[in-house]
């Protein structure tokens, strides 16, 4: 039965490290194409620096996942806190206020839950860490 799980647990490894290859190509063609519609535009917006942005944290993600095998969940919350951003610079004038409201305090609200993170890390280290 051991057999079994092993080669479960690689094929599952392979797969997952095959997904995550798949990732980082697709955000590198995605990083490819803004970049040519800035070209051709002749033109950089605020809305164009966050997006690509995103997609080097998701390339970092990607990155560090296969380096260690771990997803910190801060690079999440990281990503979502730039995509609000984004979405408030980019719809900011058709927003009603409200919505603007919203969508600031989810920002604020992941932004404090990376603080929380980060200091149960600091002060309550996994086990592994303290070594």
């Amino acid at each position: 039965m051991n057999v079994f799980q092993n080669s479960g647990k690689k094929l599952l490894l392979i797969v997952q490290d095959l997904g995550l290859v798949i990732i980082a190509i697709a955000t590198i063609v995605a990083i490819q194409a803004e970049v040519r519609a800035m070209i051709d535009v002749r033109t950089v917006t605020l809305a164009d620096l966050l997006l690509l942005f995103i997609y080097l944290e998701v390339l970092s993600m990607v990155a560090i996942y296969l380096e260690s095998g771990q997803l910190p969940i801060r690079i999440p919350l990281y990503i979502a806190i730039v995509a609000l951003a984004r979405y408030l610079i980019l719809d900011m004038k058709s927003m009603e206020t409200w919505r603007m409201l919203a969508v600031a305090g989810a920002a604020s609200m992941m932004a404090l839950t990376v603080l929380v993170i980060r200091y149960g890390h600091v002060r309550y280290p996994y086990k592994k860490d303290e070594q």
